[in-house]
């Protein structure tokens, strides 16, 4: 039986091939609804992005909700340097004509675990956390209700990608990422330490592109826009598909490995705001509340993307 998720996201291009991935791998998972927050670009162009890619998967039954449009208490930090001013740069798609649902992101998630069985809905945030910290604050209830949280966010080893200390997703809202770590909730973590291993490469890119279809276009045009920066930053191969990991890993958790930490978000220095302090060695006695990830089997994670996109 699918696993059902709510899928909550900024896209974004590597936000669209996760959610393509999703919508692509019906038999094990149900896609129940995507919620926008603000992230990588504003509200307004990351509800239109999540039906760009409904629209182009063939999905335009999918219930998209706006959610929160700035974070809990910092100004929004944005990276239209990374992702181009749409969010969704490096593929030409229509503008999008279904319907954004009336529903608050946050009312959605709320009423979405309160309504169906308790364990049932895993939560997949891609981007900041503002909407699921608001949920968890608004209705404390839900923490129990839901099966668990998996996330992109954070690192270790990695250190941070918009400042020496802190990944981006994390940065942007660390007050509702605190919030988050501190419900209860199970959470699994896609870490930069995993997210940097699952490089693009041209012979990757190019197994997608050779797909030949509308979905495999696109997703190819994403990939070789958003692999730019990194190449440039990095000097890697390829760019790290940061979001897809947290789909990949519902699918295909055997793809992955790696520990059970306490993980705890630095909200007080400006030096080192967004911070996630990962105790992967365990030097203290904090309760471990993350399973955090660190490595992946890049090839197979590339071909379960490849294979979801060509049945789209």
């Amino acid at each position: 039986m699918p696993r059902s998720i709510i899928i909550d996201t900024d896209p974004g291009q590597d936000d669209a091939l996760a959610i393509l991935l999703a919508l692509g791998s019906p038999d094990a998972l149900e896609v129940i609804g995507i919620t926008a927050v603000a992230g990588n670009v504003p509200l307004a162009l990351t509800s239109r992005n999540v039906r760009v890619i409904c629209e182009l998967a063939g999905r335009r039954d999918i219930t998209v909700c706006a959610g929160a449009d700035r974070p809990l208490l910092r100004p929004l930090v944005t990276a239209e340097h990374v992702h181009g001013k749409t969010g969704l740069d490096g593929a030409d798609l229509p503008e999008p004509t279904m319907p954004l649902d009336p529903r608050h992101g946050v009312d959605f998630i709320i009423e979405t675990l309160m309504t169906r069985a308790a364990g049932t809905v895993t939560l997949c945030p891609l981007g900041p956390l503002t909407n699921i910290a608001m949920a968890l604050i608004r209705e404390p209830r839900i923490a129990s209700r839901i099966k668990e949280i998996v996330l992109m966010g954070g690192g270790c080893f990695e250190g941070g990608n918009i400042t020496p200390a802190a990944e981006f997703n994390i940065f942007v809202d660390p007050h509702a990422a605190k919030v988050v770590f501190g419900a209860g909730v199970p959470i699994t973590m896609m870490s930069l330490d995993v997210t940097h291993k699952a490089l693009t490469s041209r012979s990757r890119v190019a197994s997608i592109k050779a797909i030949g279809s509308k979905v495999s276009d696109a997703a190819a045009g994403w990939l070789d826009f958003f692999e730019r920066f990194d190449v440039q930053k990095y000097g890697s191969e390829g760019g790290p598909l940061h979001d897809p990991c947290v789909i990949a890993w519902l699918i295909r958790p055997e793809l992955f490995s790696g520990r059970r930490c306490n993980v705890e978000i630095e909200t007080v220095s400006e030096l080192t705001m967004g911070m996630t302090v990962i105790d992967w060695w365990g030097v203290t006695e904090r309760p471990k509340n993350a399973h955090v990830l660190g490595d992946v089997d890049a090839d197979g994670f590339f071909a379960l993307i490849a294979q979801a996109i060509s049945r789209l």
